[in-house]
């Protein structure tokens, strides 16, 4: 094995998961724990609901739809919000006004990867969402975030009013639950072991280490 090619590490995530922002954080504790260990991380496309609207749907109605009350939900999120806390995560859920379609999220994320910035772009989305409570179905708040992760504004703000990889995004979506993902975050490292969940870091690093002990295709790629 080339000592250039790193161990790759696929993310399957969507930008309304709250357990896909615990896991980044997760993913990134292991990283720091193995910091000898050439790793790249790469983004991919999931819905956790693909019927919200593309203008998205009132939180409130749609955790009591979803959770048959908002009791129900309230008890649900408390426990992401423990979890939030011991990664360092305050999420302010009762900041979220709107649970959003998250395709042109992924569109965003998608054109991000050309200039290497996938990682600021995703961290940007779920900071504003989980912590700032803002929409992400208006454009001007992801042409902001592509600003503000040192992509070409300008170019972002024109694609995202066209269609431009929606149906390259929702093909790559299709294919990821063909593969058999089926919940998120999902961890598949070095396109032969997957993690599904949100995994503790210990077990994210055991897993990466396992890969390169056990590696014998350095081009190996999750084709999602």
């Amino acid at each position: 094995m080339s000592e250039a090619s790193p161990i790759t590490v696929d993310v399957v995530s969507d930008v309304m998961c709250p357990w896909c922002f615990i896991g980044k954080r997760r993913l990134e504790a292991a990283l720091r724990s193995l910091p000898q260990l050439p790793v790249l991380v790469r983004w991919h496309p999931f819905q956790l609901d693909s019927t919200l609207p593309k203008t998205g749907k009132d939180r409130q109605q749609y955790l009591s739809d979803k959770f048959g009350g908002l009791e129900r939900a309230k008890a649900f999120y408390s426990q992401i919000e423990a979890a939030g806390q011991d990664e360092q995560i305050d999420f302010a859920f009762d900041a979220i006004k709107l649970s959003p379609n998250t395709l042109d999220c992924h569109r965003l994320i998608l054109w991000s990867r050309s200039d290497n910035l996938q990682d600021e772009v995703v961290e940007l989305l779920f900071r504003a969402y989980f912590l700032q409570g803002e929409d992400l179905t208006r454009p001007e708040t992801l042409v902001r975030i592509s600003a503000e992760a040192g992509m070409q504004s300008d170019l972002v703000e024109q694609l995202l009013e066209t269609e431009t990889d929606l149906d390259k995004v929702q093909a790559q979506i299709a294919k990821a639950q063909e593969s058999g993902v089926s919940g998120v975050p999902c961890f598949i490292i070095d396109g032969r072991f997957v993690l599904a969940g949100a995994e503790k870091a210990e077990t994210i690093a055991a897993a990466l280490l396992h890969a390169e002990e056990t590696r014998t295709n350095p081009e190996a790629e999750f084709s999602g």
